[in-house]
């Protein structure tokens, strides 16, 4: 896999004065001037250069993805300015490319990029600071998508440039972005008003107060991930209910301040919810699921592992009137028995992927009745039953032959 230390040529010099370019084996190279001379002359020879104009040499370029366009880059003079020219750069991830680069590759390609980029990646490039930031959030105003997982340094600042720079944003992964706090979510709030997706996941300085912010600036939010964020609480959900009517996508996985009134509310607000996943959320109950049955019917994907105050109760109400769930995860529902099973053949006939792992009151009835129903037979390809339950006989797990058995 190449590996980049400067991602577009010609933007620095080595200790001799030769241009840097594109590192594909760990080292610098250096192009001389005699080099490019002999390249130009071996471009002035070449036919498809004098055979194809260069407006669809550039057309080509435009299909091949990172790696292939800095590979063109090395042919010749005028291949490194078709291929790096910023029309070609609408989409970079260094994410399998390179993450250890410095806050001046991010500014270089940016400077190249313009306004063209509209997405960026730059998961896990962890050395990336805010002033490389400030840089790009001037230069690439129109960034749709920007992923900055994992980029440790990045503080507030960031969000304050991107709420005044980019107002077009529409995706953006703040996760494990530690320093992040309240103020970034003001900040996006305020000048960031077309934001449809946020990932906040193990931002654990994120309060109540600064969601309340964000969903009473970006109505549009349809996407809201905040995994182990423990101070999301109630009054920080309902916020979200009550500002974003469109969500769609939320998970609160490991936010275990949050009770039914977050679940009630969201239930009331947003009909259009598809996933949503509440695993290790320990204080709902049953009436959550009751309240999510009567009002998120296009629920898909519903995921509650170690909620384990549910029974038999909540699934009978969820399965009335979500029919179109196709992947559940029960883990350490250890409330739920066979009854449970059976609410789910019936109600829920899209079925694909159920984990019943560490739950101990299914027995053989169960898989059976479940192994025979309608969406066994259509739909449901993989069963996790991790370790299996106490009760399950290796027999009874592998009698449906559609079934994957996941432990």
């Amino acid at each position: 896999m190449p590996t980049i230390e400067k991602v577009f040529p010609g933007e620095g010099r080595d200790r001799g004065g030769n241009e840097l370019v594109i590192n594909f084996n760990g080292q610098l190279f250096g192009l001389c001037e005699q080099i490019f001379k002999v390249n130009v002359n071996i471009e002035d020879e070449s036919l498809i250069n004098k055979k194809l104009p260069k407006e669809l040499l550039l057309r080509i370029f435009s299909y091949l993805d990172v790696v292939s366009l800095c590979r063109c880059a090395q042919v010749s003079k005028s291949w490194n300015v078709l291929a790096l020219d910023g029309s070609n750069w609408q989409r970079v991830d260094l994410f399998d490319f390179q993450t250890d680069i410095e806050g001046p590759v991010v500014e270089n390609i940016s400077r190249r990029c313009g306004g063209f980029l509209k997405r960026l990646s730059l998961r896990g490039c962890k050395s990336v600071t805010d002033a490389a930031l400030r840089t790009f959030a001037q230069n690439c105003n129109n960034i749709e998508e920007l992923n900055l997982n994992d980029c440790k340094k990045l503080t507030d600042i960031t969000c304050q440039n991107l709420s005044v720079q980019c107002s077009k944003l529409l995706h953006l992964n703040l996760g494990s972005c530690s320093e992040i706090t309240d103020l970034s979510l003001k900040s996006l709030g305020e000048g960031c008003v077309s934001l449809e997706r946020i990932n906040l996941s193990w931002c654990e300085q994120v309060t109540k107060h600064g969601i309340q912010e964000l969903a009473s600036g970006c109505a549009k939010l349809s996407a809201f991930i905040s995994k182990m964020c423990p101070q999301v609480n109630d009054e920080a959900v309902i916020a979200l209910a009550n500002g974003c009517h469109n969500l769609q996508v939320l998970n609160l996985h490991g936010c275990s301040a949050i009770s039914d009134d977050s679940m009630q509310r969201i239930a009331q607000n947003c009909p259009n919810m598809h996933y949503l996943c509440v695993s290790n959320c320990s204080n709902l109950t049953d009436a959550s699921l009751i309240a999510l049955g009567q009002g998120c019917h296009s629920l898909k994907t519903l995921e509650v592992s170690g909620c384990t105050q549910f029974t038999d109760t909540g699934f009978q109400s969820l399965t009335r009137n979500c029919h179109a769930i196709e992947k559940l995860d029960l883990e350490e529902c250890v409330l739920i028995t066979d009854s449970t099973l059976s609410y789910l053949s019936v109600g829920c006939p899209l079925l694909e992927k159920l984990s019943l792992s560490h739950c101990e009151l299914i027995t053989d009835e169960g898989i059976r009745h479940l192994g025979t129903s309608a969406c066994s037979s259509q739909h449901l390809s993989v069963l996790e039953l991790d370790n299996f339950c106490n009760e399950l006989s290796y027999t009874t797990v592998n009698s449906s032959p559609e079934l994957a058995l996941e432990d």
